[in-house]
């Protein structure tokens, strides 16, 4: 358990975004994805997840990188419509309605709250994604429910001090996740496979060496440098501690970072490429489509939304 609080410790943990939504139409979303972690409460109405009912106040968590099929109801007794990932983001208003009114949070008929957050170790490796804990509902937690919708009153009112308050809400809700997971004893070997590398300082050099170098040569060579082995070496160690070879894991930490890019800046899909280390735009837009499922220009219109 100290290991657990070690790394704990070093967590870092950063608010994306609190919705409250009401369910408009009886859908199928098929592998749903996103960069980020969310944790959904359902307040009202049905959701399914792998064939599983979700319960009123039961909760599900999907780690960011992770597809989820989650099926919605909005109450019409139809079959659900069954809508890819990239449909469901660039028409998400036809689905959902997404509510700001603080009073109301809990109390709208076939709604559910929802916080998206990150959690990085050392501030550069995605946690619950190196872990390779695959979606699950969270039942019985009063605690992390009654998180979700301090969570969410807080970013529906201007209030002073909002965003403190909510940055430690929601490291409170990564590390109770963190908790639920650990007392309940779910994902068992998946801890014990995975969580061994946080405790190799070369790891962890190579991890935020990446971080800051996104944009540059990020060859085996130069990592190979950085941990102090051998370039023959390099790839077979990182895959050993993290099950992916290291190319993987910089392609995944370059697109995550475009998707922020797209999210916050108004800088050019051909900028925002090149910044994450593509000099070829069309190669970019082609590996960023196949990991996503959406153009990264569909990307940016979805972000204008999320606030709808």
């Amino acid at each position: 358990m100290e290991d657990y609080n070690k790394i704990i410790e070093s967590l870092g943990v950063k608010f994306i975004k609190a919705r409250h939504i009401r369910m408009l139409q009886t859908i199928t979303i098929k592998n749903f994805y996103d960069v980020e972690n969310s944790l959904m409460i359902l307040y009202d109405g049905e959701v399914l997840f792998a064939n599983e009912k979700i319960e009123v106040g039961d909760m599900l968590f999907i780690p960011g990188g992770k597809h989820a099929t989650v099926t919605y109801s909005s109450g019409d007794s139809v079959q659900p419509k069954v809508v890819s990932n990239e449909e469901f983001l660039t028409r998400r208003e036809l689905y959902f309605d997404s509510l700001r009114d603080a009073t109301q949070v809990g109390k709208i008929p076939h709604s559910f709250g929802l916080v998206a957050f990150d959690a990085k170790v050392f501030d550069s490796v995605n946690f619950f994604t190196s872990l390779d804990i695959p979606p699950f509902i969270i039942k019985n937690n009063s605690y992390l429910g009654r998180l979700i919708g301090e969570i969410l009153q807080e970013d529906f009112n201007e209030t002073p001090g909002r965003g403190r308050i909510i940055k430690i809400k929601t490291e409170e809700l990564a590390i109770e996740v963190i908790r639920y997971i650990l007392k309940n004893k779910l994902f068992v070997e998946q801890l014990v496979t995975n969580s061994t590398y946080f405790k190799d300082p070369r790891l962890i050099d190579i991890f935020a060496y990446i971080k800051d170098n996104l944009g540059g040569d990020l060859s085996n060579k130069v990592l190979a440098n950085v941990a102090n082995v051998s370039e023959d070496y390099v790839g077979q160690y990182f895959k050993m501690l993290t099950g992916i070879n290291p190319q993987d894991y910089i392609e995944y930490q370059r697109m995550e970072e475009a998707v922020t890019l797209l999210r916050t800046s108004k800088k050019s899909i051909r900028a925002i490429g090149a910044e994450v280390g593509y000099k070829d735009t069309a190669y970019f837009c082609r590996r960023f489509k196949m990991m996503f499922g959406i153009p990264a220009g569909k990307m940016r219109r979805r972000e204008s939304l999320m606030n709808v």
